[in-house]
């Protein structure tokens, strides 16, 4: 039973192919790195020609893992308040299990949950760097598990998942390191998964420090950067599409974009706790984009979040909030803004 094995046995069990089979072929390095790739890695890829709209993604994905009989899960709420202010990712649901001990999580299955996370990439200037966003939906499966199988079981549909899509596994390499982190409460062990040079993922071997037999899966990606893996579309563009060639710096638009799902999930900007992460975002629109408004932008943002999370605030009221901030903030700047706090399960 993996239950019974204590953390360095539990690493170990991952450093034999990840029991991917005779296709698979695995490199180890003397610090314990590992990489695993298809004997057929050699093939060219072709970027698919036929791209799906997002609600024809997230409809693939969602039939794929239902016929393997994994249930979709509903979205954790945007406001969280333990440890991060916001929900920063799907594994949060597996807290009670795994920082606490307690037999049960929140969710569990197929989660297409959207997120927050201030963490990105930047360049030099300080923009968003491709491929990174304030906000995107995380593509999550979490389970429970108790046995070896059920983790190898998991990753295994998770690549006859992605070749449905269009990502083969001779273009997929599974990599990291043979080695426990521990951050507080959660040990874990990280598996990456890349296609070509693009990062598209991981999935996470989970338990609780004092009681390893709290354990779980974590398997995840980004809705966002699959449909980039699929395509090759600039990034911008794939994520904004004919507002990518507005005038407006990405960074601008991907804030609006992140104000939406708060606003719209009901977080109102404020001075602190998560209405003052909202006040923080809508820092990087420029005072001159209250008078012309920010409608057209608001109501396709609130399309795209209300595909996995039901919104509270209709687009209208949403964009009104927004211009009001922008407003008010021309008004009387604010001397200082709030830093979100971070967690163990921001494993950027």
């Amino acid at each position: 039973m993996l239950t019974a094995d204590p953390p360095s046995r539990q690493v170990d069990l991952l450093s034999d192919g990840l029991g991917l089979g005779p296709n698979w072929e695995i490199e180890h390095s003397a610090d314990g790195r590992f990489e695993i790739r298809h004997r057929d890695r050699g093939t060219p890829y072709r970027p698919t020609t036929r791209p799906l709209p997002w609600a024809g993604l997230l409809q693939r994905l969602e039939s794929d893992f239902r016929a393997a009989g994994v249930s979709r899960a509903r979205p954790l709420p945007m406001r969280w308040g333990r440890d991060t202010e916001l929900t920063i990712s799907a594994v949060q649901a597996l807290d009670p299990l795994l920082k606490d001990g307690e037999p049960y999580v929140l969710r569990r299955g197929y989660l297409p949950q959207p997120v927050v996370r201030l963490t990105g990439e930047r360049d030099g200037t300080g923009a968003l760097r491709d491929g990174f966003l304030t906000s995107f939906v995380n593509i999550s499966r979490i389970e429970p598990v108790t046995r070896k199988a059920e983790f190898t079981g998991i990753l295994d549909h998770w690549l006859t998942l992605l070749s449905r899509i269009g990502l083969h596994a001779r273009h997929i390499t599974i990599h990291g390191r043979n080695a426990v982190w521990q951050r507080r409460e959660v040990c874990g062990l990280t598996v990456h998964f890349r296609h070509l040079d693009l990062p598209i993922g991981d999935i996470v071997l989970l338990w609780n420090a004092a009681d390893p037999s709290c354990m779980a899966v974590d398997l995840g990606s980004g809705l966002e950067r699959l449909a980039w893996a699929r395509t090759r579309r600039p990034w911008w563009e794939l994520v904004f599409d004919s507002f990518a060639t507005v005038d407006v710096a990405p960074d601008v638009l991907d804030a609006v974009r992140t104000a939406t799902i708060l606003v719209g999930n009901g977080i109102a900007p404020a001075a602190r706790g998560a209405g003052g992460v909202v006040r923080r975002i809508l820092a990087a629109v420029p005072a001159g984009a209250a008078p012309l408004g920010v409608g057209a932008l608001v109501r396709a943002s609130h399309g795209f979040w209300s595909l996995t999370s039901p919104m509270a605030v209709p687009w209208p009221e949403v964009a009104s909030v927004i211009e009001r901030e922008i407003c008010r903030r021309v008004a009387a700047p604010a001397a200082s803004l709030p830093t979100p706090r971070s967690s163990w399960s921001d494993r950027t």
